[in-house]
Order: structure tokens, then sequence, then C-alpha cells
């Protein structure tokens, strides 16, 4: 599974972590951290917390990790309710399952 990401995130031509100029502890950020504070952000509806985490990383690695959380909460809640991810991302967003 992480041969899988990394060769992901080589393809996007950027770094899994960046420079974040010492606004963290250790000074940078990962993908994954930037897709977490922007999915949290978001969730919330806290507008500077969604602009912060997209400054972390690129887009196409902010991307990347948005849509790699999105497949783990998918799967999570699948095992979670005894479903198909299918049937758990389709009742997630509204749509009748097909």
């Amino acid at each position: 599974m992480w041969d899988r990401i990394r060769e992901k995130i080589a393809g996007l031509g950027v770094s899994a972590r960046v420079d974040a100029g010492g606004d963290r502890e250790k000074g940078t950020h990962n993908v994954f951290d930037a897709a977490a504070a922007y999915v949290s952000a978001s969730a919330e509806d806290d507008q500077d917390g969604i602009e912060e985490a997209a400054s972390w990383v690129s887009p196409e690695a902010l991307s990347f990790g948005v849509s790699e959380l999105a497949c783990r909460a998918v799967i999570a809640l699948a095992r979670e309710r005894n479903e198909s991810p299918r049937k758990v991302a389709r009742d997630l967003l509204g749509l009748p399952v097909a």
C-alpha cells in the first residue's frame, strides 16, 4: 500500500514534505497533514483553516491527500457498517444506491 502511495506522490512531481516556514513545531507538513487539516476545516466551515492547510502543499498534492483520506474514510465506514464501499459512498453523497 505505501509503495502505491509513494508512486502517486512521485507522479505529482512534489515531495511528500515541504517547508512550512516554521509554522509547526518541526517546520514541515506532509500531504496527509494538509489533507486532514483541510477536510477538518472544511467540515467546520473554517475558511482561515482551509486557506492555511491549502498553503502547506501544492494543489496537486492536496488533491491527492484529500482523495486518499476519502478512500480511507469510506473503507472504514463500510467495515463499521458491514456494507460495501460503493453503498457507503453513495449514501454519504445522498445518491440512490445503484
